[in-house]
Parts: C-alpha cells; sequence; structure tokens
C-alpha cells in the first residue's frame, strides 16, 4: 500500500482516495480534496495560504529540522526482513517517538516564550492608558506624573458647519 502527499497542503493520501491531475509534460499533481485541486487551478501559492503545511514551515509554525522526520522518507524498493532486524526496528521506532514527542515540546514551550512577552507589553500598554481606573482620583490629582497629557483640538467654524450633526 503506497501513500502518497498532497502537491498543495502535504496532507497523506490514501489508496483510492484524492485527486490526479496530470499536466501536458507528464507532470504527475496529487491531491487529497478538492479543496486543494480548486486552490491550485487558481495558482495559489501554498507558502502564503495560511491552513497549508508549507505556509506552517515557512512561518516557524512546525518543526522542520529534525533528524527524526528522515525516517518518513518514501521507499519504493520491497526489504528482505529478518526476525532481528525487525526487532531493532520497532525498539528504534519507540525511542524515535520519545525523541520527536520531546523536541515537539520544546519547540511548543519556545513558541510560546516569545507569547509571554507580547502578552506583558500589551498589558503595560493596557494598565498605562486606564491608570484612572486602577490609582483613586485623589492620588491622580496629588501626583499629576501620573496622568497623561491632555491635548487640545482647535475646530474652526467653517469645519464645524460643513459636516452634518449625527445622532
Amino acid at each position: 500500500m503506497r501513500i502518497e502527499k498532497c502537491w498543495f497542503c502535504s496532507s497523506t493520501i490514501y489508496p483510492g482516495h484524492g485527486i490526479q491531475f496530470v499536466r501536458n509534460d507528464a507532470k504527475i499533481f496529487r491531491f487529497c480534496r478538492s479543496k486543494c485541486h480548486k486552490n491550485f487551478k487558481m495558482k495559489r501559492n501554498p507558502r502564503k495560504v495560511k491552513w497549508t503545511k508549507a505556509y506552517r514551515r515557512l512561518h516557524g509554525k512546525d518543526m522542520t529540522q529534525d533528524s527524526t522526520f528522515e525516517f518518513e522518507r518514501k521507499r519504493n524498493r520491497p526489504e528482505r526482513y529478518d526476525r532481528n532486524l525487525t526487532e531493532n526496528t520497532l525498539k528504534a521506532i519507540k525511542t524515535i517517538d520519545k525523541v520527536r514527542s520531546r523536541r515537539e515540546a520544546k519547540h511548543i514551550e519556545k513558541r510560546k516564550k516569545g507569547k509571554k512577552a507580547q502578552v506583558m507589553r500589551e498589558a503595560v500598554k493596557e494598565l498605562e492608558q486606564s491608570i484612572s481606573l486602577v490609582k483613586a482620583p485623589s492620588v491622580l490629582k496629588e501626583d499629576p506624573s501620573l496622568t497623561l497629557p491632555k491635548i487640545k483640538v482647535k475646530v474652526s467654524q467653517a469645519q464645524a458647519e460643513n459636516q452634518p450633526m449625527e445622532e
């Protein structure tokens, strides 16, 4: 059983599923569903469409340089297996899964770290803008440095007449 990859979104295509498109130069494009096929016909770039694996890899959302992914390469020729080789392969698969899950957790933590700093900056900005809600008005009168500077805007008489009143 051969499992193919979708040309557009890189998801797996099982036998009997998906759409196959053959161009005039005999290049074969396989698509997992009509959504991918239609996007290909619209000449969209998979690296610019947010739900594809190409976009996620390009923008650092997924892990790309991980040596454990080399085990997923396509192998087209059949091989003979003996009992020892099969046993060692099954042990290796377990250790590879452990390594991959550990690396994935580390990758997720690394991505979250940048998010925490951004959330903190937004919280500080929000606090600066609405300090009057946190501090009592009497404290703000005593220490004017806590308040935001007041800006005066001049409106000419001609501008005020030209604009209709809103209700």
